[in-house]
């Protein structure tokens, strides 16, 4: 087969010979004596340094143009509000003289429109005057308040009339209510008692038939028992046969007696087997909790020793790595510390 070479290969191969290139050019120049500062590559740092203030300056335009932008902008505003300020102040001034010039006082609808001049004919003493110290003063003032007075008082008649009703009327709801509620009460009461009635009188009916019922049987049974005595006795006569009725005698009083009985001694039966098993069940789960406990102390027990042993080792394993590096700061230093600089150039 022919060895096909890929593109991304050789990229990649390329790009590795560059880096190793980049390298051992570093390793150069930072190994030589001559050409290093202290063990730093003076030219990166330069260039850092250049690209910094590079930043710097590009930073500091553009912090110049915003504020330029900024004084530009304050400037038309303030030019902005000192023109509003001027058409405003025109405009007031332009209201004023159009006042002046054509809404005089006797241009008013209170002064007669026929003879706009009459105020100015009126003498001084046809002219009602008040005194400077009284302007503004209602000679009807008196009665006005009296009238405001009985207005108010009213007013307030008719607010309590209004309240007195509302109280009235709420209090003649809240005796409906209760009457109502009496009722329904006494009306729950009687169909109650209709209730318990009809229950004992249907108890006491089932309790008498239960009895007819049961005297029934036993005379049902007397009769059987009667009857059977010359059946017994026909039993070799001939051309008798016995009868052919197979049911089951009537039951007697006793042996129902005797049923209930054993259904009650079967039902305590039950119940205490039912009792039994939850104490059995009860047991088992207290059991089961105990032994939960226990196995979850043991595990926190475990724990706790497994922390132990491994806080323990880590001192251990501390203590033996303090000893075995060496104490610059006290000045005991190996040749082995000196030789794991000048392995690489990073």
């Amino acid at each position: 087969m022919l060895n096909v070479e890929l593109l991304s290969d050789r990229l990649a191969r390329a790009s590795l010979q560059r880096r190793r290139n980049r390298e051992t050019e570093r390793q150069e120049r930072i190994f030589n004596d001559k050409l290093r500062t202290i063990g730093v590559d003076k030219e990166s740092l330069d260039m850092q340094i250049k690209e910094k203030k590079k930043q710097e300056e590009a930073a500091k335009e553009e912090q110049n143009a915003h504020d330029a932008d900024m004084l530009q902008n304050s400037k038309l505003a303030c030019l902005l509000h000192s023109r509003q300020v001027k058409e405003k102040k025109a405009m007031e001034r332009a209201i004023v003289n159009y006042r002046h010039q054509y809404q005089q006082p006797w241009s008013q609808q209170e002064y007669d429109l026929n003879d706009p001049d009459r105020c100015r004919k009126t003498e001084q003493g046809d002219a009602w005057m008040m005194p400077p110290s009284l302007v503004g003063e209602d000679p009807d003032s008196k009665n006005r308040q009296q009238r405001q007075r009985e207005q108010l008082r009213e007013w307030l008649n008719q607010q309590q009339s209004d309240r007195a009703a509302e109280r009235h009327q709420q209090k003649l709801e809240e005796q409906h209510y209760d009457q109502k509620r009496v009722e329904m009460d006494n009306k729950a009461l009687q169909l109650q008692s209709i209730e318990l009635e009809r229950r004992k009188a249907a108890a006491t009916a089932t309790k008498e038939y239960n009895l007819a019922k049961i005297e029934e049987k036993g005379q049902q049974g007397k009769l059987a028992g009667v009857d059977d005595e010359p059946i017994l006795g026909m039993v070799g006569v001939p051309g008798l046969c016995p009868s052919s009725d197979r049911r089951a005698p009537p039951e007697s009083p006793q042996q129902i007696i005797q049923f209930q009985k054993d259904q009650i001694e079967e039902k305590k039966r039950i119940e205490f087997e039912k009792k039994q098993e939850q104490e059995q069940h009860d047991r088992v789960c207290a059991e089961s909790a105990r032994t939960a406990l226990l196995l979850e102390r043991q595990q926190a027990r475990l724990k706790k020793q497994i922390r132990q042993h491994l806080d323990s080792t880590n001192i251990k394993l501390a203590l033996t790595r303090k000893e075995q590096k060496p104490d610059i700061e006290r000045g005991h230093i190996d040749d082995s510390f000196f030789s794991k600089f000048n392995t690489c150039s990073r």
